[in-house]
């Protein structure tokens, strides 16, 4: 359980098991991958997690809640109610809009600091629970995101400097940073 203003919040973390291939391969041969889906939740649901964090992400590279939403295959309607529901949860605003309804939106000081925080949070257990997975079973375990991380984090990074990812993998400092992610 964690608090937050004043609340108790239960925090979720979903492991699932490597299953043992059929035909008689070994794990070895497969290379299990191990795969978290981590959030937060309140008695009421999902408070914040992945989807979330990813949405306030896309929000912030388009300054556009719609074209977030068509982004990562979700509808509009329902990225504003997962947005809605979280400050409504917090009472704290994650977006605001920028000038006219035409004009898109952007993050709140507070909305970048959660999605920060929260990336920052996965990071840390995924590294653990490779670390871990490493050190108990008897054979190589990969991670799933591996990738996907490097990816987020050029993503991020590019925002932060306002370039393109592409250009952020590019720089040598960056490249050495996303490199050594895992």
């Amino acid at each position: 359980m964690a608090v937050i203003a004043g609340e108790k919040r239960s925090i979720m973390t979903v492991v699932r098991p490597v299953e043992v291939p059929a035909g008689g391969e070994s794990a070895e041969k497969q290379e299990p991958t191990l795969r978290l889906h981590i959030w937060l939740e309140t008695g009421d649901g999902i408070f914040f997690g992945a989807g979330r964090a990813l949405l306030l992400a896309k929000i912030e590279e388009y300054g556009s809640l719609r074209k977030a939403a068509e982004d990562i295959g979700m509808s509009y309607r329902a990225a504003w109610g997962k947005i809605k529901k979280t400050e409504k949860l917090l009472g704290v605003r994650l977006i605001v809009q920028n000038g006219s309804r035409k004009e898109g939106h952007r993050l709140t000081e507070f909305g970048t600091m959660l999605k920060n925080k929260y990336f920052r949070w996965f990071n840390e257990i995924e590294k653990e629970a490779l670390r871990k997975a490493q050190e108990i079973f008897p054979w190589a375990v990969k991670c799933f995101t591996e990738e996907t991380s490097k990816k987020i984090l050029q993503c991020l990074l590019a925002v932060s400097l306002s370039l393109s990812p592409l250009d952020a993998g590019s720089l040598s400092p960056l490249g050495d940073l996303i490199e050594c992610v895992y």
